[in-house]
């Protein structure tokens, strides 16, 4: 969890100095797009490996659980 919060900080400071150094709107514009694809990009990637990670999780659990005949 702490590396996706390093990594939306990050993409924030990209943001913040790409509004403050890019003067034509259409570079700004564009730049923010490129940051925001990526930043979701991160996000979406976080939660598939949390899913992946819960779903072996449980299914080690429901392993354990079941008695061996």
């Amino acid at each position: 969890m702490k590396r996706l919060w390093l990594a939306m900080g990050g993409f924030a400071v990209l943001t913040i100095l790409a509004w403050t150094t890019l003067d034509d709107p259409r570079f700004r514009f564009g730049a923010l797009a490129i940051v925001a694809m990526f930043a979701v990009r991160t996000w979406s990637h976080h939660r598939k490996l949390r899913h992946e990670a819960e779903r072996q999780e449980d299914e080690s659990d429901s392993r354990r659980a079941k008695p061996k005949c």
